[in-house]
């Protein structure tokens, strides 16, 4: 897929490795952390949750604006990896109270501002040069699915990091534990029975439960904060890769006039691209305000009510392992099937396929008959399958280019808000005899649904991902008038940032209704979404 691409690419999404493994290391474990630690509720847990990445994608219209004002695109990335590595600094560090962690989580979203519009406007500066512009929306595809490898991991790293500093202390993970033992210390557990319980069978003797308490939640809290020191040493890795090989990407060029003022379209011009970019990205607030759930009401419902064990083949795809043996498997025989007349190519696939099958039996024959798994390991669905899926879905658009029928960007994201639709659509059916969280805490031996409801819903919105957000990105870099490039992408994120600071209303509704109905309205928010941007295409696909 890289052959015929500028080497800055590569760079560019190696460079957001490290962004990408803090950001689903947070999304992942932060409403968990919050929650146990400071003993909030899902709500108060969700403000915080849905402020933070508010401001990592707002921060980025502030970025651009630095960028463009001082056209130093390459400068201002730098620093914005050094104060993300910082923030992750800041969260690592154990005992502190609330009002730290959120100026913590304030440096990492002003770092991300910095570091993430910027290096996609210098992204695009790569596909402007005439030899490779017929490229750029395979391109944002691409550099898509190169950041997610460092999303690929980090569930498991944060799990195996919070499991093994727990154990270390002497105790082992129980997710519900926190809850009660905040219950406990506030006095408002009815019967500590069910703790008591807990403890002693933990700890193999009748303990003391204020002491029990205390070490416990302890440990447990402390353990997050390994997890998110493990993200500061890959910000490490990032910047070191960035600085060494940022000369290969392009010093971001303004075309200027003989008096050195920027050399811009006419005013009406500008107003109208202007005009067709707010318009996607006043679209594109409700995808982001439904897809950001993964990482709040998507996890507290993998935590409430879905299966916490799982047979040996299930667990194939909670193993990041096993998983990937399985995505090799399917991409060498995707490979078979597309490279027919390519003996050289056909021999390696079908070696490679071979060796995967061998794998995955391996690894189904010894895995337990029950296997426990951390509700957080369903975050490495997303960017697997985005790994998985991009080469399918560009070559699918490569298949329809040739044709002539290949749909424009904005057309793609119209399509990626009915496929997010869909996706929520799965989840509801699966919800449906749930009733609500009150009921569920109610009675310990409430209902749970299978894993395969979770991960069918984010195997289809890892599609509608894959159909806006690189698209999207392709069409502001392709749109944005030239004065306004570092801006535009940073308001693109923007738009990111308010449909963000609305995953609150995920939370509130996630604690009040029943749940089939959070999900029913983020279907209807879509389709909305989706009705608007297909009834004004025509104003906004003239500019393709």
């Amino acid at each position: 897929m890289l052959k015929k691409h500028p080497k800055g690419l590569l760079i560019a999404f190696f460079a957001n490795m490290g962004e990408r493994f803090g950001f689903y290391t947070m999304m992942g474990i932060l409403v968990y952390y919050l929650m146990a630690k400071y003993g909030m509720s899902g709500t108060e847990a969700g403000k915080i949750y849905s402020g933070f990445y508010g401001a990592i994608y707002g921060l980025a219209l502030v970025g651009g604006i630095i960028a463009d004002r001082t056209k130093n695109f390459k400068g201002v990335i730098g620093v914005g990896l050094i104060t993300m590595l910082a923030g992750y600094i800041f969260m690592a560090v154990p005992g502190l109270n609330l009002t730290f962690t959120i100026g913590a989580l304030a440096v990492i979203a002003l770092g991300n501002g910095l570091f993430k519009g910027n290096l996609q406007a210098v992204v695009g500066q790569l596909y402007d040069d005439p030899k490779y512009s017929h490229l750029r929306d395979s391109a944002f595809s691409i550099f898509y699915m190169g950041i997610n490898i460092g999303a690929l991991f980090a569930p498991t790293v944060a799990s195996s990091t919070i499991n093994w500093f727990i154990k270390k202390e002497g105790f082992i993970r129980n997710d519900e534990l926190p809850s009660l033992i905040h219950q406990f210390q506030d006095k408002t557990l009815e019967s500590t029975s069910q703790l008591q319980s807990i403890a002693d069978n933990m700890m193999g003797s009748h303990v003391d439960l204020t002491q029990f308490c205390n070490d416990y939640l302890t440990a447990y809290s402390s353990a997050f904060n390994w997890a998110f020191g493990v993200a500061g040493g890959m910000m490490i890795f990032s910047f070191i890769i960035y600085m060494v090989f940022k000369h290969k990407l392009p010093d971001v060029q303004v075309k200027t006039t003989e008096n050195g003022e920027v050399a811009e379209m006419s005013k009406e011009e500008t107003k109208q691209r202007l005009i067709a970019l707010f318009l996607v990205f006043a679209t594109v607030i409700f995808f982001w305000m439904a897809f950001h759930q993964n990482g709040l009401t998507m996890t507290m419902f993998a935590k409430d009510f879905t299966v916490q064990e799982v047979g040996p083949g299930t667990y194939l795809v909670f193993n990041i392992w096993s998983l990937l043996t399985i995505v090799a498997g399917i991409l060498s025989l995707r490979s078979i099937i597309i490279n027919r007349n390519d003996l050289k190519n056909q021999l390696v696939s079908i070696a490679v396929l071979i060796a995967s099958c061998i794998g995955i039996y391996l690894f189904y024959i010894n895995n337990d008959l029950v296997n426990a798994f951390s509700p957080e390991l369903f975050q490495h669905f997303n960017p697997t399958m985005i790994v998985f899926l991009t080469p399918i879905i560009v070559g699918y658009f490569a298949w329809l280019n040739k044709r002539g029928k290949e749909p424009s960007a904005p057309r793609k994201i119209g399509y990626g808000m009915l496929i997010t639709a869909i996706g929520f659509a799965i989840l509801l059916i699966g919800s449906l005899h749930l009733g609500t969280l009150a009921d569920a805490q109610a009675n310990t031996e409430h209902a749970r649904v299978g894993t395969g409801w979770l991960i069918g819903t984010y195997f289809t919105l890892t599609i509608a991902e894959l159909f806006l957000s690189p698209m999207g990105l392709s069409f502001v870099s392709k749109v944005s008038p030239p004065k306004y490039q570092g801006i535009m992408q940073g308001a693109w994120l923007g738009a990111t940032a308010v449909g963000n600071l609305l995953l609150g209303v995920g939370s509130y509704m996630y604690d009040k209704f029943e749940i089939w109905q959070v999900w029913a309205v983020f279907i209807v928010l879509c389709l909305i979404a989706a009705s608007f941007i297909f009834s004004i295409m025509k104003k906004i696909e003239r500019f393709e």
